[in-house]
């Protein structure tokens, strides 16, 4: 087996090594010189010599390869300090009346009758680090722009209640209704960061963890974009993103940190709270955690600025010439770190630094209680704020701030550092004496043993509150603030519409088809053309969109820098810094968030987007429904398309492929409206109505999903007099039937309407029975009509009852009404209880499979013919057809055999 020094790797650390030795002798003098600094000064002197060669090679632009970690310090040394322009001693008292002020509103909350509880030891472990922010960076949108976009960690929101507060944003009444916002509205104060609960303060939704860090990259990508589009001015708007390092096990953390690399988002600084804990027990207790980031964020293209020890270190680390202190400090775990800080200055004296003599040296002339109080970087103002400020001005990258703190910081032993903590939500009047003296408040015992613990409040004109507010003003207004600016947008002619309206001809298109050629004329339009915003996770072409790359152009900061394989076609592959298509990759958490940060840019920004998010509908609301109520919950507005729809349609590609419940997952978000449209036509009025209710007069925070598929039929014209109201509340009668002497009413939606118009045919020519086919657009929004209606009928029995509209529809239509769709049962079952009569369903209930169109079809039961059963099945419960023609029927159609159903039209991916 070859030796380390035979064998010769390729690659080492990105840097190519597989160069030849042309001067061995001088190589040789250079190892025997590392030999004999390890032999005669040791290995921590040999490892400090050549950190600081690696150092001087990078200033003399020699390339090296990059180190995974640096030593467990801060990274900005002291010396390279930058001057503190605040007052600390204010700020001091500031935080001091904030903490205690945050912890006592979630104790009141806890307070018997009400015990809704809240979080005390994120904010206790975070409070320096939004300090600073508040005092020295964050900034406000008062001169007209977006200001800063900050993304608070979820947890932390009773430190920004109790800030508000000080600052009277918030009343006492107010943060006595924490947890409380219907019981106390209009005071409620929500649990966490929610815009849709707290409108006018809160800008993002942070508290399901993981949304926070994908959801700043790709404001900050959003930034850069509408800058780049022209759109806004976001040069002066930095994001900050708030995070827990166990926070940062969510994939979704740490799944999208390249692509902030890759566009050089220097406009970014995520700020990582490594208190070393989770919400019951350490993140690495083993390990290190700070360690452990600053690899992965190294390694993916970021700035790191390590914040580790406060100042109290900065004498201790000067004397260690041998590298005994950082080395000590380099190899204990985060586990006995968490374990020092809830012991005696005495147990660290001698655990970590009895077990060197020269370690036990450098703290000697230091008391126990110096020992205790070695503190850590993130409670440190000055200290936090070099590394904020070395992160605002870094350039090309952008930066994470690791920062270390104690959970549950100044609240007591019984609170810092324990693994409960985070449960912990009530303070005795033991920890509130204890809290209180260490942050020396004017607080008397009396007020503590009687009743609730008060507020504190160092009054209005005090110095501290009046430093507070010039410190807002200086920065431009007050932190969290959501401001709407955004002007109605003018809506488009009629004649944008007028194609799609005219139905395909003799041409065969998908519904995807017919809602690309809308949105084509819709991007044309002068007045709002320019605030589409395409978003598809690397399915372009799929969808037919790729007749967008070549105008509207994909965007691309650094622009095209090769010539494009396909680039002598007419639809060749197009890049631009100033491209409207934002193409995401193989990853729609990505695309949703970019949705996201496009859909709020209203209030962001203060200028509208709209965005049009394209996807395969299986890896839409299943995949990322946890950010699609991140949407809803940040009032973010836009067009989701789940393309290449329903369980039969996508055939060939089989059961993960095959969605049959996105619209049922869709139904379960109270922001969405939904839509399953049959028609090109039928898309026109939605998108239409949709574009109204966005962006028009007396906007409406909802996102609009539909669902079109990839099946080629032919788009009938628009009837005259079509029932454009049905059509957007979700039922219309589509055709009539015109033979045949036995009622019956056929309910279908999106791809499923042929189906039905084929099986009425059937039931006229062979059956006798006269059925009307009904375009259902909509399940979801006629089953939200219905339970809007019920809830009125029920708190309001003494006015006239309401009807449904779906009631009121199909009133006076002769049942039996038989359901139909491309979807699951539950789907279409959603408006059973209010239909007039009969009713059953037909779906694709079950997992989907790879075949032809009309043999899923026929497996799920759901083609013509099998409706067409359906139909009779239901005819013969009420008597009005003999239950033998059942049989027959079955026989005749071949239901029972897969193979028999005609294979239907193939092709048409888009």
């Amino acid at each position: 087996m070859a030796s380390a020094s035979e064998r010769n790797p390729i690659i080492i650390g990105g840097l190519p090594s597989q160069v030849p030795d042309f001067d061995p002798e001088e190589t040789q003098e250079w190892l025997d010189s590392l030999d004999a600094a390890v032999d005669e000064r040791g290995r921590e002197r040999a490892r400090y010599l050549m950190l600081r060669l690696i150092e001087r090679a990078r200033e003399k632009r020699v390339a090296v390869p990059e180190m995974r970690s640096t030593d467990y310090v801060n990274t900005i040394a002291t010396r390279d300090e930058p001057y503190f322009p605040g007052n600390e001693e204010v700020e001091r008292r500031i935080l001091n009346a904030t903490r205690w002020n945050a912890a006592v509103m979630v104790s009141r909350a806890q307070r018997p009758g009400i015990g809704v509880g809240g979080h005390i030891a994120t904010f206790a472990s975070s409070a320096s680090l939004y300090d600073v922010g508040f005092n020295h960076f964050f900034r406000g949108k008062d001169g007209g722009d977006g200001g800063d976009q900050i993304f608070f960690q979820g947890h932390a929101s009773p430190g920004i209640y109790a800030r508000a507060f000080l600052l009277d944003r918030l009343s006492e009444t107010q943060l006595d209704a924490f947890r409380q916002e219907k019981s106390k509205a209009p005071h409620g104060l929500s649990s966490y960061p929610h815009p849709r609960l707290m409108p006018d303060f809160w800008e993002f939704p942070t508290v399901s963890m993981g949304l926070g860090p994908l959801g700043a990259i790709y404001q900050a990508r959003m930034n850069r974009y509408m800058q780049a589009r022209g759109i806004a001015d976001t040069t002066q708007s930095h994001v900050w993103a708030f995070l827990g390092d166990g926070e940062m096990d969510e994939p979704e953390s740490l799944g999208q940190l390249t692509i902030a690399a890759r566009e050089g988002l220097d406009n970014l600084t995520f700020v990582v709270n490594c208190n070393l804990q989770r919400l019951d027990g350490p993140v690495r207790g083993n390990g290190k955690i700070i360690q452990e980031l600053e690899s992965v964020f190294r390694g993916a293209g970021w700035n790191v600025i390590k914040l580790v020890w406060d100042r109290s270190w900065d004498p201790l680390l000067a004397q260690d010439r041998d590298g005994l202190l950082v080395n000590k400090l380099n190899t204990t775990p985060d586990g006995q770190f968490q374990t020092y800080a809830t012991e005696t200055g005495s147990y660290i004296r001698e655990h970590f630094f009895g077990g060197d003599q020269r370690l036990r040296a450098m703290v000697g002339n230091m008391t126990d209680e110096q020992i205790l109080h070695l503190g850590r970087g993130g409670h440190d103002h000055r200290k936090v704020y070099a590394a904020f400020k070395a992160a605002k001005e870094h350039k090309g990258q952008p930066t994470v701030v690791l920062a270390q703190t104690v959970k549950g910081w100044t609240l007591g032993p019984n609170f810092e550092g324990r693994n409960a903590t985070h449960q912990m939500k009530k303070l005795t009047v033991d920890d509130l004496k204890g809290f209180r003296d260490r942050l020396h408040l004017p607080i008397t015992d009396a007020q503590l043993e009687n009743g609730l613990p008060p507020y504190y409040h160092p009054g209005r004109n005090s110095e501290e509150i009046q430093y507070m507010h010039d410190r807002r003003k200086a920065l431009g207004g007050y932190v969290p603030t959501r401001v709407v600016r955004a002007q109605p947008l003018p809506q488009p002619e009629e004649k944008t519409y007028a194609a799609v309206r005219k139905g395909s001809g003799q041409q065969s298109i998908a519904t995807t088809m017919a809602f690309v050629r809308l949105l084509k004329d819709l991007m044309r339009d002068k007045e709002i053309g320019k605030r589409f915003v395409l978003i598809a996770p690397d399915e372009y072409r799929t969808f037919g969109m790729d007749s967008f790359f070549p105008s509207a152009k994909i965007y691309n900061p650094l622009g095209q820098q090769y010539e494009a394989v396909d680039r002598e076609l007419l639809l060749a592959y197009k890049e631009s810094p100033t491209g409207q298509m934002l193409h995401d990759g193989i990853s729609e958490a990505g695309c949703t968030a970019s949705l996201i940060a496009a859909g709020s840019a209203y209030a962001t920004h203060g200028e509208h987007l709209i965005p049009v998010y394209v996807f395969y509908s299986m890896f839409g609301f299943q995949r990322t429904g946890d950010q699609f109520w991140q949407m809803a919950d940040q009032l973010a507005r836009g067009f989701v398309l789940g393309a290449t729809a329903g369980r039969t349609t996508l055939t060939g590609e089989g059961l993960q492929h095959a969605d049959g419940h996105s619209q049922l997952l869709a139904s379960t978000n109270p922001g969405c409206v939904a839509y399953d449209p049959a028609f090109g036509y039928e898309i026109a009025h939605i998108v239409k109505d949709g574009l109204r209710r966005m962006y028009g007069d007396d906007a409406e925070d909802v996102f609009y999903y539909l669902t079109v598929y990839n099946e080629p039929i032919q788009h009938p014209a628009e009837p005259e007099n079509v029932d454009v109201e049905g059509i957007l509340k979700g039922v219309y009668r589509y055709q009539a039937g015109e033979t045949g002497q036995i009622p019956a009413q056929i309910l279908a939606s999106g791809v499923a309407v042929p189906w039905a118009v084929q099986a009425q045919r059937i039931l006229a020519e062979e059956w006798n029975v006269r059925a009307d086919v009904w375009s259902a657009t909509s399940w979801n929004e006629l089953r939200r009509d219905a339970v809007e209606v019920e809830e009125f009928n029920l708190l309001h029995p003494e006015e006239e009852q309401r009807v449904p509209y779906v009631t009121r529809k199909l009133t006076g239509a002769e049942g039996p009404f038989v359901a139909v769709s491309d979807w699951m049962r539950s789907v279409p079952d959603q408006i059973a209880r209010w239909v007039p009569g009969r009713y059953s369903s037909l779906g694709a209930d079950g997992f989907g499979f790879a075949d032809t169109r009309g043999a899923a079809r026929r497996w799920f039961h759901i083609d013509a013919e099998s409706i067409v059963l359906g139909v009779l099945t239901e005819l013969a419960r009420d008597g009005k057809v003999d239950r033998s023609v059942l049989k027959q029927a079955v026989d005749r159609y071949q239901l029972l055999d897969v193979a028999a159903a005609d294979p239907g039209p193939a092709g048409g991916d888009a």
